[in-house]
């Protein structure tokens, strides 16, 4: 079914509003975000994604109609969950780029702020370009698929995440254009030293949360794929997912080592949703059990975690 524009034009108002009155109102003056501030928020989004999934599945948005609802709805839910728990890796990014350029939690917010609403921008037009990609070559259907399988293959290896601001080539390229300035700036992200325009390391921080979000795009947007090709669920239930990353990432920062068997199940996860892609022609595995499945591997995974913690070495660190 084609959503009416309607509804992308309500949609995109929805979160316009929701992004004003997060940074209008809410977080107008700088602050550190606590935990308890964190988790209410949180809950906020998780609700208002919850209710969207309602709205879907009583027919009160997307203009869905009889056995589509439910299934639009399906959809939706096992989207969402996908985009939540792969941007654990995103959080866990977001915490050492912080630590790395030394950002106060006092700026973190707008960082995230910015960063998540280039992101929206930014993956609104890979998910339609991925969308007419398979819709004129079906073929790429597999290529995705088997992305998703190499890229589960590697996390699975990978115990670690490795941050190396100072080769990444898109840095590299800000300083070329920008100048970089010395000192402490606030929440600016530019300023004039010397009559020359110079970037804040705010600014290249931002930069890098971009970047990051593009690389972890390449999994995430194929896997809701992987579910449904219907561009507004798909590009719906990614949205609201990322629109509650900002505190999930205040939420959960500081205890992350306690998941450390976690990027353990998103790798399966990643597997499994790669393999649904590529025998799709041959055999379709239901939305309702991609989503029992997709919630058991990530409910082992953390209890496995919790079960099992990780030994606590003086001076460890998953640092790079």
């Amino acid at each position: 079914m084609t959503t009416g524009s309607t509804w992308w034009v309500a949609f995109a108002l929805f979160v316009f509003a929701m992004l004003a009155l997060d940074l209008g109102v809410f977080h107008r003056h700088a602050h550190e975000v606590k935990m308890r501030e964190a988790l209410a928020s949180s809950a906020v989004w998780i609700s208002l994604g919850l209710l969207f999934n309602a709205g879907i599945y009583f027919g009160w948005i997307g203009g869905y109609t009889g056995p589509q609802r439910a299934q639009a709805a399906l959809e939706f839910l096992t989207g969402y969950l996908i985009e939540y728990s792969l941007s654990v890796d995103n959080v866990f990014v977001f915490a050492l780029v912080f630590k790395y350029f030394h950002i106060a939690p006092l700026h973190q917010h707008r960082v995230l702020f910015w960063g998540i609403l280039g992101a929206l921008v930014m993956r609104g037009g890979l998910i339609f370009a991925g969308i007419a990609l398979i819709h004129h070559f079906h073929w790429i259907i597999y290529l995705f698929g088997l992305v998703l399988v190499v890229s589960g293959v590697k996390m699975w290896k990978s115990e670690e995440v490795k941050l190396e601001p100072e080769k990444n080539h898109i840095i590299g390229l800000v300083r070329r254009i920008f100048p970089v300035a010395t000192g402490a700036y606030g929440q600016k992200f530019f300023v004039r030293q010397g009559g020359v325009l110079a970037a804040t390391p705010l600014f290249i921080v931002l930069v890098f949360v971009e970047w990051s979000d593009v690389v972890f795009a390449v999994d995430s947007i194929p896997a809701i794929l992987a579910v449904t090709s219907d561009p507004f669920v798909v590009f719906t239930s990614n949205v609201m997912a990322m629109l509650g990353l900002r505190t999930l990432y205040f939420a959960v920062a500081q205890i992350m080592q306690k998941f450390h068997l976690l990027h353990y199940g998103l790798s399966v996860l990643l597997v499994f949703i790669g393999t649904k892609m590529i025998i799709a022609d041959w055999f379709k595995i239901p939305t309702a059990t991609s989503l029992g499945v997709i919630a058991f591997i990530l409910a082992v995974s953390v209890a496995a975690s919790l079960t099992w913690p990780k030994p606590v070495e003086p001076g460890a660190s998953r640092e790079a």
